[in-house]
């Protein structure tokens, strides 16, 4: 295993909270064999890091809808946080991918602590399981990471040698505990955590494979961007491809509801659709605006969709039974938000080009 653990250094605070307009709209609906691979390496120790500021003034105006409003925490200049994922202890977790570090954040003082995951690391997506450890999607290692969010000990899980620069995007867990991930290149993969052995698939029609989610009956969906479908992968890791209404629409990113229903970001078509597992129909409605450019999309514990809207600049809150959509905009310019994700209460995404993480408190 590849253990690096903590050690304390500056410290970083910061916090800004800007509440912004809202303007609301309506939608319109229309209707490989695998590679197997051994457990983890070991490398030597690295340096974590805490660090402070000083926090910014507040601005408020008035909101919509139910006075939501977006606060913003900044983070160290030039990491450029990429996804999210809210910690079991009530901070959140980031990537860092311009520092190729997993960062914390201390919602309550905007204090971050930064964890190297070792050289050459760019990390993209972020999830937690549900014992509180971080897992990582490294497109520069080539590897799923973990890290203990007590000790801060960094674990690398390779993928095989014959599986280089997948460009690791996504990741989820099945409910039999194996942890699934995307790779952009052309590749879905599976690790099993209690053995450390991963197994890579060919994804259809090659390059693509970019988000993924579990629905709530254990149904695994990632969407391709290259490839305009959504796939969902069976047990043995062979994915169907399912066709969105949409031709050459780039789904981006999916996230499922409470019920049957699977959610897609269309990042070419600037739609968002509603695929029914149970039924196989779909729903599919247009953002608002001249050039919308949905890339991001998360549905909330009330089954409200939320979006990164790149186009707009700003994030989207969809209402599926109003079919109105309600945008919010982005404290900085650009923000450019890629992943959304949260807990009840709270939607919390990352201004990738802003070196800030936002939230919305929603209750």
């Amino acid at each position: 295993m590849n253990r690096v653990g903590p050690r304390l250094g500056y410290r970083w605070v910061g916090l800004l909270v800007v509440v912004v307009g809202c303007v609301s709209e309506t939608g319109t609906t229309t209707t490989g064999g695998p590679v197997t691979t051994g457990g983890p390496v070991t490398t030597g120790p690295a340096t974590s890091t805490t660090t402070t500021a000083t926090p910014s003034t507040a601005v408020t105006t008035t909101t919509h809808p139910a006075d939501l409003r977006i606060e913003a925490y900044p983070v160290p200049p030039g990491t450029h946080p990429h996804d999210v994922a809210p910690a079991l202890d009530g901070g959140v977790w980031y990537t860092a991918q311009g520092s190729g570090e997993l960062g914390w954040l201390d919602p309550e003082t905007g204090e971050t602590v930064h964890i190297p995951l070792g050289p050459g690391s760019r990390p993209h997506g972020v999830i937690v399981d549900s014992e509180g450890t971080p897992w990582i999607t490294d497109s520069g290692l080539n590897a799923m990471v973990s890290v203990d969010p007590e000790t801060h000990a960094v674990t690398i899980h390779p993928l095989p040698d014959d599986t280089a620069n997948a460009n690791l995007n996504t990741a989820t867990f099945g409910d039999d505990g194996r942890l699934w991930f995307t790779g952009q290149a052309g590749v879905v993969g599976v690790l099993d955590p209690a053995t450390g052995e991963t197994e890579i698939f060919e994804a259809p029609r090659g390059r693509g494979p970019y988000g993924i989610t579990t629905t709530p009956d254990g149904a695994i969906f990632y969407a391709s961007l290259a490839g305009s479908y959504i796939g969902e992968i069976a047990p043995q890791g062979v994915a169907a491809v399912i066709e969105p209404p949409t031709p050459g629409q780039g789904a981006r990113r999916v996230w499922a509801d409470s019920t049957d229903g699977v959610w897609v970001s269309e990042w070419n078509s600037g739609n968002l659709s509603r695929y029914s597992t149970t039924d196989g129909t779909w729903e599919t409605w247009r953002l608002p605006g001249d050039s919308p450019a949905p890339y991001a999309v998360f549905v909330d514990d009330q089954d409200i969709v939320w979006l990164s809207d790149f186009g707009a600049n700003a994030l989207v809150r969809f209402d599926p039974e109003t079919e109105v959509f309600d945008s919010y905009p982005l404290p900085s310019l650009p923000g450019e938000v890629r992943q959304i994700h949260g807990r009840p209460g709270e939607v919390w995404g990352a201004e990738s080009a802003a070196d800030q993480l936002v939230v919305i408190r929603t209750g």
